[in-house]
Parts: structure tokens; sequence; C-alpha cells
């Protein structure tokens, strides 16, 4: 399969808004692959954490938004810590969850007020933060 990339393809408003909400440059990335072999997560993901950055390089945003790889992604920064280059792809994965959010609605399906008060006192923090910012209805 041949892909034609275009300059205003690579250069779109999706790519530099994932640009500027990780702050993280990654056409820094030169594909050693490291993230990906490190990653705990990678099984689960449809796209490698390092074709994620690759498709984001080439400017094929659609590619990116319809992966399942940015709600699979644990943001454990094993990526950040395996890579030469020091790209933070966890960071990326949390910027195109932000997108994908903001473009559909933002809505997650939890609702805190279908949990008692009992379980809500007892019940991490982060379970109810991961769940807002990871969970879309699809």
């Amino acid at each position: 399969m041949k892909t034609r990339i275009y300059r205003s393809q690579v250069k779109s408003d999706f790519i530099n808004k994932v640009a500027e909400i990780s702050g993280e440059n990654f056409f820094n990335c030169y594909q050693c692959g490291n993230c990906s072999a490190g990653c705990p997560a990678v099984d689960e993901m449809d796209l490698l954490p390092s074709q994620v950055v690759r498709y984001l390089q080439l400017g094929l945003e659609n590619e990116v938004k319809d992966c399942k790889s940015m709600w699979v992604c644990a943001a454990c920064m094993m990526c950040q810590a395996r890579c030469p280059k020091g790209v933070d792809i966890s960071k990326i994965m949390e910027a195109l969850r932000v997108l994908r959010l903001r473009e559909v609605g933002g809505t997650a399906h939890i609702d805190v007020t279908d949990f008692s008060k009992e379980y809500l006192a007892r019940a991490p923090q982060i379970a109810m933060i991961s769940g807002y910012r990871k969970f879309l209805p699809l």
C-alpha cells in the first residue's frame, strides 16, 4: 500500500494540537522501537506506540483517531524511560485521549451518583479519575 504524504497533511491542526497538549516533539522519534518493546500494554494495542508516533509524523490523523491504543495506554512512562531521545509517548496518548473526548462531546459513561457514599469513601480517587479520562461511549 502506498501512502502519499502532503505538507498540509503533516502540519494539520490536529497534529499541532497533539504536539501542543502533550508538550512533546514527536518528530524527535527515529523509530528505534524501544518504546514498543518495553510497553506492558502492547499486546492489547492495535497500533504499537512507535506506530502511533510514526502515523503522527506522517500526518495520518484518521488512523490515529480511530485506534484503541490511546485507551489501552497505562501511562506507566516505560516508553520515556526506554527512549534514547526522551519522547514520552504516554503524554502523546493522553493528548490523543483529550482531543478525542473533545471531539465527541467529552462525556464519560461513569456517573458518580451510581455509587454509594460508602464505596466512594473507600474507592481510590485515581480509579474515578481514570474512569473519566479513559472511558468513552463509542
